[in-house]
């Protein structure tokens, strides 16, 4: 249900962020934000995907147990997130609102499906999860959290652009593309892959 490639790249990214920091880490605070992504992107922003007029996951759940799912981890990690917005970063709640916005409006393609495209999802997904990170470490934006979100934003980019074209190909079993599918498969987890890898070399950087 979390479909935990695009979790873990997404939790990565606000890993990543908040070990750009030049100040010492403060490691309850990464552990912090990765729980608010992992509950935010990797079980609410899928509920609610699930309830998307493509209904990617079937009939496993209905609408309102998928809603109750979505809520619940929504409000697990908004806790979390108002901890410290309320006792050392208070700049976090003003990428916090925007990423609660695009929970809603990419997932369930809200606004005639405006928001439900690359360019949001870079966005949403790449870009603001390195400045979260960055900001409960810091309680400020600096230029290294900038450089740093937008490559995240183009790794995210280049993800669901290779995604979408998987899919369409992987929709038909005959199709002729077969094995242009297993090329797009490959580069889909060297992505994931590559944003996994950066951030446990931060963590291995940061902590010696």
């Amino acid at each position: 249900m979390t479909f935990y490639p695009y979790t873990a790249m997404n939790v990565s990214y606000a890993v990543i962020g908040s070990l750009l920091t030049p100040a010492p880490v403060d490691w309850a605070r990464v552990g912090a934000i990765a729980a608010i992504y992992l509950l935010a992107t990797g079980i609410s922003a899928h509920a609610l995907d699930a309830m998307g007029p493509n209904k990617p996951w079937g009939q496993l759940m209905s609408n309102t147990q998928l809603l109750g799912l979505a809520l619940a981890s929504l409000l697990a990690s908004a806790a979390i997130g108002l901890y410290y917005v309320l006792t050392a970063v208070p700049v976090l709640l003003l990428v916090g609102l925007p990423e609660i916005f695009f929970l809603f409006a990419y997932n369930l393609e809200l606004f005639g499906g405006f928001f439900h495209s690359k360019w949001w999802f870079g966005l949403s997904w790449g870009f603001l999860p390195v400045i979260a990170g960055y900001v409960i470490q810091t309680d400020t934006v600096g230029l290294l959290a900038v450089v740093g979100g937008l490559f995240c934003f183009a790794s995210a980019y280049a993800e669901i652009t290779t995604s979408k074209s998987y899919k369409v190909i992987k929709r038909d079993p005959g199709s002729p593309l077969a094995g242009l599918a297993r090329r797009y498969e490959s580069h889909l987890k060297i992505i994931v892959g590559s944003a996994v890898v950066v951030a446990l070399a931060l963590v291995l950087l940061r902590s010696l």
